[in-house]
């Protein structure tokens, strides 16, 4: 799943492409993608254009330049979105299947057709994915179902702490928790308790305020460095200037089981823990 350096990676490319273009033409291929009707859908986008692209979480927000109306993008397990022109395929999302030439292809669920004959390719192998229009006015019930976010101005160390009062549950699951901290996913939360050298099953109501020091600091830490490097690569993955995350090369733990730590030369563990697989080492991680 994209979390939210590939997610933001995703959002600052695809701004850079598709603002300000006239959509001519919107085609949905599954209905089940889209969270409105299919009339509304297409009756909203086309004739209209992207104003600005934010982002909550792992979340996509396109402000339109016409009318009430907001459309929401979120990729979840395998969503991927494709631009395409005549000079460029830039892709970002999900690593499989691979980015290809040939497009549309049978993942692509739903297209926009731009007026300069460019396009944007919504693919979704598992289709868990979803495309949704909201009034602008509902836009901050939408917000308000996420926690605090890693770069933003509400991610302050006194909003964090709380977070952990009277919570009894492992750390990993506490972090994952989008409405607890918005956009971490199973790498990020990996290495940023390794980055803290806490134990991922660690319960989080009894960890000590030191603890709890080096979780938040170890969290801006590790998504502001994905972010400036363009996320996590693990395959054929590309972000919308066709370059690959490389964060891949800063992994301490994630997917690492059985290597060798570059601290200590203990081998990494990996467990399962909230539903993930966890990846840890026994001897840096208390």
């Amino acid at each position: 799943m994209p979390e939210l350096p590939e997610v933001e990676t995703i959002r600052r490319g695809l701004s850079a492409n598709i603002l300000g273009k006239k959509i001519n033409r919107v085609q949905i291929k599954k209905s089940n993608l889209v969270r409105n009707t299919d009339r509304l859908f297409t009756t909203v986008l086309q004739n209209n254009s992207f104003s600005k692209i934010d982002r909550i979480g792992k979340l996509l927000i396109f402000e339109l330049k016409k009318g009430d109306k907001l459309l929401l993008v979120h990729l979840k397990m395998t969503g991927q979105l494709i631009y395409s022109s005549t000079d460029d395929l830039l892709a970002g999302g999900h690593n499989w299947p691979p980015v290809s030439e040939n497009l549309p292809n049978k993942f692509s669920h739903v297209i926009f057709s731009f007026s300069d004959d460019s396009r944007l390719f919504y693919n979704d192998l598992r289709q868990f994915g979803y495309l949704q229009l909201i009034k602008k006015k509902d836009r901050r019930l939408i917000e308000a179902k996420f926690g605090i976010e890693p770069g933003q101005k509400n991610f302050t160390w006194n909003n964090f702490r709380k977070i952990f009062i009277d919570r009894k549950t492992p750390l990993k699951a506490l972090l994952l928790n989008q409405k607890l901290i918005a956009g971490l996913g199973n790498i990020y939360v990996d290495e940023i308790c390794f980055r803290a050298g806490l134990r991922p099953d660690r319960n989080a109501d009894k960890l000590k305020e030191k603890e709890l020091k080096k979780i938040f600091k170890a969290t801006d830490y590790i998504i502001k460095k994905a972010i400036a490097k363009k996320g996590t690569t693990f395959s054929d993955y590309r972000d919308v200037e066709n370059k690959k995350g490389n964060f891949s090369f800063y992994l301490k733990v994630y997917g690492r089981k059985g290597e060798q730590c570059f601290s200590c030369q203990g081998k990494i563990e990996k467990i399962k823990l909230a539903g993930r697989g966890t990846h840890f080492c026994l001897n840096c991680q208390k």
